[in-house]
């Protein structure tokens, strides 16, 4: 099972989430137009936060934003 989870909440609720959660987030980045993407360090705690917030799950593809910028 993936780690990583596409929400349709803000940043700021997705960690808010995670914590309430005991989960531990590896990687967090926004979504366009809207949502977060997050990762997090283990599969358990992820399939926990998909069961606990399986409302907001965005299912199917979505546009992510680069984490990083290339520098040249």
């Amino acid at each position: 099972m993936s780690r990583a989870i596409n929400l349709d909440l803000t940043h700021d609720q997705v960690r808010a989430a995670v914590l309430k959660h005991g989960a531990v987030i590896s990687a967090i980045e926004p979504l366009f137009p809207s949502g977060t993407r997050v990762v997090l360090t283990n599969a358990d705690h992820a399939a926990a936060m998909r069961r606990t917030l399986n409302p907001q799950v965005i299912e199917g593809a979505v546009v992510r934003t680069p984490l990083r910028t290339v520098a040249r």
